[in-house]
């Protein structure tokens, strides 16, 4: 669990209510959508836009996990 805490930091915060809930995941998907709007421009490149393409598919992976590890720990499943 400490590991989860240390990497994924945002998504244990503490989440008083829905709306709190809900800017978590606001704040998470903002960031998905900058990186893959840069990723985009940077993915033109031609070598450099294949190592953009996988360094966009890794944040997005801790995007997708951050949210459900974030909707996990405010139903308390996550301890």
């Amino acid at each position: 669990m400490d590991t989860l805490i240390k990497f994924f930091p945002y998504s244990f915060k503490e989440k008083k209510d829905v709306a709190a809930l809900i800017v978590n995941i606001l704040a998470y998907i903002v960031v998905g959508f900058a990186v893959g709007v840069v990723g985009a421009l940077l993915g033109l490149v031609p070598f450099v836009g294949f190592l953009i393409t996988i360094l966009v598919s890794a944040v997005d992976l801790y995007i997708l996990i951050g949210i459900v590890l974030s909707v996990l720990d405010y139903l308390k499943v996550i301890k």
